[in-house]
């Protein structure tokens, strides 16, 4: 059997899998084999058997590297020995602290723990206090938990806090200087009304394309995007960059970031803000009337946004140009008509390039100044959104094309197809349906944009569109340029948030290097050549064809450089996204506390062998219907239709069907909500059945049925008179059997 490395994921319920370092198939740990590691523990493992299904089960041969970072819990006291419960349930295990190990944390509080004593498979990890948070319930304490639990990178060196403060307050004249002089075109900002940094400036105009004759109509337009510069001020070696690449991302939380750069530069000296000199990247594009970009150029910049917009604001305006939002900005108006043309056109190139489009529902958390949730609110995108994310994207693609045509080194965004697994689960599912659409064998973006537009009015549309959506790969960073599948771009990368994405001011570098004539060399540092060993990120299908095909040329440490940093940015932006939602989880369990017992109407949203995830109309929350609360029958999963039916009454849950639960129990350490059924109000058992009524409906009338006939056949029972009682040994009635529950 074959021996492999990788890094331990624990699991709540006791096992665990190793994930690999060469992507391959996680490989199954059992409770037993979990005793002496812990997660994020690396590991060497021997596969020892595999299952029915081909999955590999291992044995850990050796521990080849402890996980030193912190590890977060209560602090409990029980029965004279002092222990912390890890607030991450996939470490499995209790931590013990010796009675001189508490420092000054009191029972109950939330503490950081340093390991003194691993784990074997006859003892329990031992471990020290290293630091007190806090109260569970203090402000803010779910975000400081986050932060170190995902390990965060929260503060600044004071080596960088050194060089941040020799920065100066305002862009010098000396700044200015090979720079063209943007200052007196009229960009502005259009950002949400929350945004403190901002990154990207837009201007438009309307021009002529080809010869210009007198009394020519425009049939284009310029596309001015202004990118913040802040590799101007970041400089490869220095600490400022060594902690943004450390970052790599932002991380957003309800009312607090944890920043990639320092308040002086996120929010002042590199934020584009209003009526002050701002250093920028421009990228100047022509677009023609098809929306198809027809020139572009790139070149540093000084400019000055002539405004600070809020997407409310500009849909405002954009739905009327005589309003009092219009006249309090009268002599931008017309600018931002201008957009509104371009953006109308890179709408049509979009559609001729069939890009993926699904219409989600993004939330919002409203909180106060507790940090407790005030309600949850649906973020609405309108065309100001809209507007900037095609921006963006003609700005984002031209610097792939800049880069690609020099064939220069750097990160694309690189987003892939569906693997042949998904995509024959997508074809079954949609066969099933009896559509008359399906994917082929090489799947186009198009296909899926089809299929989308096809049945975008159907009940079902956000079950088709949920499984079309899963059925796609994340997208990564990386240096093999393998396209965007869901935008439909040969090339594409990140070039328009340099303020919150490291792969961001490294393209900048990049682009900067190629106008200078000249090429920028990627540094090796420790953090790099380690961040693929830390992370584990799938490889393209384009990085498997280069394994495979074993090529001769030894790759050098330059671009081996460029790998371990497009992993690192990829496992770091997950971490963030991991970071985020388990904030906004424990958010929402400490709201649903206060709403135990209530009823709420909502849709399923997602249907699974143990139950259906039901997302509330009026909370926006998402909680589980476990299988056992769905009736007295046996249901059965259906993969290829994605659903569950009940044999008994043939009652379907799919994506989409209307419910009504109660709010039945909150696990806050878990993060997670559960639900039951209930009786709608006003159901009539004896009316007819109508073909469109809800599973909830079906399963009610068979309910009342069924207790109606067990009522009238004890009434009969009880009239029948009464034979003599059996004797001791006679056999007694059978109790109705219990149906199989399928379990998570």
């Amino acid at each position: 059997m074959s021996e492999v490395e990788g890094i331990v994921q624990g699991h709540r319920d006791g096992h665990g899998f190793v994930q690999r370092d060469d992507g391959e198939s996680d490989i199954y740990l059992s409770p037993q084999e979990m005793r002496a590691v812990l997660h994020r523990d690396r590991v060497r493992v021997r596969v020892i058997r595999y299952d029915r299904k081909g999955r590999p089960e291992g044995r850990v041969l050796e521990i080849l590297e402890r996980r030193k970072a912190p590890i977060i819990g209560r602090l409990l006291h029980e029965s004279g020995i002092w222990l912390v419960a890890p607030e991450d349930k996939r470490y499995g295990q209790d931590i013990m602290i010796p009675k001189n190990g508490i420092a000054n944390a009191s029972a109950g509080q939330v503490v950081a723990v340093e390991l003194t004593e691993p784990p074997s498979m006859h003892s329990q990890p031992l471990g020290r206090v290293t630091e007190v948070l806090g109260e569970i319930d203090d402000a803010g304490m779910e975000i400081e938990i986050a932060v170190r639990k995902y390990e965060v990178p929260h503060r600044f060196s004071a080596e960088t806090l050194a060089q941040t403060a020799k920065l100066p307050d305002k862009v010098r004249p000396a700044d200015k200087r090979q720079r063209i002089d943007l200052t007196d075109v009229p960009l502005v900002t259009i950002d949400g009304e929350d945004a403190r940094d901002f990154d990207d400036a837009v201007y438009c105009e309307p021009v002529t394309i080809g010869r210009k004759t007198k009394g020519a109509a425009p049939n284009g337009w310029r596309l001015i995007v202004a990118i913040a510069d802040v590799s101007h001020y970041v400089k490869p070696g220095e600490s400022l960059d060594d902690d943004a690449y450390e970052r790599a991302t932002s991380v957003y939380f309800p009312r607090r970031v944890i920043p990639m750069l320092p308040e002086k530069l996120s929010n002042g000296l590199c934020s584009l803000n209003p009526n002050e000199d701002r250093l920028a990247m421009v990228c100047d594009m022509v677009v023609d009337a098809a929306g198809e970009v027809h020139a572009y150029q790139f070149f540093p910049a000084v400019i000055n946004s002539h405004a600070r917009f809020t997407y409310t604001e500009v849909a405002t305006i954009l739905a009327n140009t005589r309003g009092p939002e219009a006249q309090k900005r009268k002599e931008l108006v017309p600018h931002l008509l201008h957009l509104h043309e371009v953006y109308r056109a890179l709408l049509k190139a979009r559609a001729t390039r069939g890009a993926v489009d699904f219409e989600t529902t993004e939330t919002q958390i409203v909180c106060d100044e507790n940090g407790r949730i005030e309600k949850i609110v649906p973020r609405t995108r309108n065309d100001a959104h809209r507007l900037i994310e095609e921006a963006m994207l003609a700005a984002n693609v031209c610097s792939a094309d800049f880069i690609a045509s020099h064939k220069h080194a750097s990160l694309y965004r690189v987003h892939e197809g569906p693997t042949p697994e998904k995509r024959a689960i997508l074809q079954t599912y949609l066969r099933a349906l009896g559509l008359g659409l399906s994917i082929g064998d090489d799947p186009r973006p198009g296909e899926f944009q089809a299929i989308a537009q096809a049945t975008k009015d159907r009940p079902d549309a956000t079950q088709i569109h949920s499984m079309l959506l899963r059925s796609m790969q994340q997208a990564i960073y990386t240096p093999t340029n393998s396209g965007h599948f869901g935008l439909a771009y040969p090339a594409y990368t990140h070039f328009t948030s340099p303020i919150r994405r490291y792969p961001d001011l490294l393209v900048h570098r990049v682009i900067k290097a190629l106008l200078g004539s000249k090429k920028y060399h990627l540094q090796v540092t420790e953090l790099a050549s380690s961040a693929v060993h830390t992370r584990k990120v799938r490889p393209t299908a384009a990085s498997k064809a280069q394994q495979a095909s074993k090529l001769v040329v030894k790759r050098t440490a330059e671009a081996m450089a460029w790998e371990a940093a497009g992993a690192h940015c990829s496992a770091n932006e997950r971490r963030a996204d991991e970071a985020s939602r388990d904030v906004e989880a424990w958010l929402k369990c400490k709201f649903m506390r206060e709403h135990l017992g209530e009823e709420f109407g909502g849709a399923v949203t997602a249907v699974t062998t143990f139950g259906l995830f039901v997302t509330l109309d009026e909370l926006y929350v998402e909680g589980l219907v476990h299988i056992t609360e769905l009736g007295g029958e046996y249901f059965r999963f259906d993969e290829a239709r994605q659903e569950l039916r009940g044999e008994r009454t043939g009652v379907r849950y799919v994506v989409g069907s209307r419910v009504r639960v109660q709010v039945s129990r909150v696990d806050l350490d878990g993060r997670k909500i559960d639900f039951r059924l209930v009786h709608e109000s006003g159901l009539n058992p004896r009316a007819p059945r109508d073909k469109a009524a809800s599973a909830v409906e079906e399963l009610q009338v068979v309910k009342d049925v069924d207790r109606e006939h067990k009522r009238a056949t004890k009434k009969a029972v009880s009239k029948t008179p009464r034979k003599p009682a059996r004797s001791a040994g006679a056999d007694t009635a059978a109790a109705p059997r219990k149906s199989k529950r399928s379990r998570r």
